[in-house]
């Protein structure tokens, strides 16, 4: 679980600032669970500059709760949670600091957006917040406001979860305790799973990746695994903490990042079998396969260039779409491999897709 978070502040010297604005999204790695956006009273002056960028004034926050008084509900919502910021290390640092004076403690895992930006789409012009979200074309409304900045954060950490093939953002946040005994704690985890098609994580006690899984539908699929008798199935069942999973909207994205996370992962207890193929060509140059998303106001994109397999990507917005460039960007790269290319050939000529473009 995760607490996507902005923070707007007075500005002024360094562990002195106040807050006068926050917004905190609790995000599950799917949804939006929870929420909590309030301007806060810094009681201290806010600073010229920080009026100018943030339109936020002392008039605007003579009538706002102090921070003592939403201290308990922004320990409720992040307890559990990883704190996911844009710059983390000042968002973490100054609500260290406003619980500090208040006498308490406050402690959370923490994973800076700018750095995993870096990390999984190198080579842009810019990692600011809003020159970031132009490159890959996320709207960001309200900007250097907490709402519309922790929003537009949201979304950038859904692009990330995405191209995170080693799944290292998922492993240092799901739990690794689950004292019940076997049958309940299988049965507890097969509550927490969708019926919807997408890729499933098994975890061990200490967050690795047991075995990757993939399905139309991810509980049905997680259950059978469950059910199965054989040797390996028992040690899995037997080993597993939690299941993780990441829908996928249509059975192409799924087989595709199979094939990808096995590949990068290594799960002790998986095996591809690869086809039997020696070539597989792809018939067009330039191709944007379209198909349905993960719920229904997104559409999963394929791309093809020069007749190579480039990648996929996400986009629920028809701007990123239309701009190649925009594209590139979102596209979570894959090998153009002859398995891969089989992956896709085998998809079309089997299946319905919502619209080919070619470009």
């Amino acid at each position: 679980m995760y607490a996507i978070l902005d923070i707007e502040t007075t500005g002024g010297k360094y562990n002195e600032e106040g807050i006068t604005e926050i917004a905190i999204y609790k995000f599950d790695g799917h949804d939006i669970v929870d929420q909590f956006v309030s301007l806060i009273n810094p009681e201290r002056e806010i600073q010229p500059f920080v009026v100018n960028l943030t339109g936020i004034n002392n008039g605007m926050l003579k009538n706002a709760p102090k921070f003592f008084e939403v201290a308990k509900r922004i320990i409720e919502i992040t307890t559990d949670c990883v704190i996911v910021a844009h710059n983390a290390n000042f968002d973490s640092r100054i609500l260290a600091t406003e619980f500090r004076r208040l006498g308490y403690d406050f402690e959370r895992k923490t994973l800076c957006t700018v750095e995993l930006s870096k990390k999984l789409i190198p080579d842009l012009p810019s990692y600011k917040l809003g020159r970031l979200c132009r490159s890959l074309g996320i709207p960001v409304s309200s900007r250097h406001r907490a709402e519309g900045d922790a929003i537009a954060t949201v979304q950038l950490f859904k692009l990330l979860l995405n191209k995170d093939t080693t799944k290292t953002i998922v492993k240092n946040a799901v739990k690794t305790e689950n004292p019940r005994n076997l049958a309940p704690k299988l049965l507890s985890i097969l509550d927490e799973l969708p019926s919807k098609t997408g890729l499933f994580y098994v975890h061990n006690c200490t967050s690795n990746i047991l075995y990757i899984g993939k399905g139309k539908n991810i509980k049905k699929a997680v259950n059978q695994l469950f059910l199965r008798t054989s040797k390996n199935a028992k040690i899995i069942q037997d080993k597993v903490v939690s299941v993780s999973y990441e829908e996928t909207g249509n059975e192409l994205i799924a087989n595709l990042k199979y094939v990808e996370e096995v590949k990068i992962n290594k799960p002790i207890y998986n095996y591809i079998k690869k086809p039997k193929i020696s070539v597989s060509k792809l018939n067009n140059e330039n191709l944007l396969i379209i198909d349905k998303g993960r719920h229904s106001s997104e559409k999963s994109v394929v791309l093809i260039e020069n007749n190579e397999f480039k990648g996929f990507c996400f986009t629920d917005l028809s701007y990123q779409i239309t701009n190649i460039d925009v594209l590139r960007n979102l596209i979570s790269p894959m090998e153009n491999s002859i398995h891969n290319r089989y992956i896709i050939k085998n998809y079309l000529q089997k299946n319905n897709i919502e619209k080919l473009i070619r470009f």
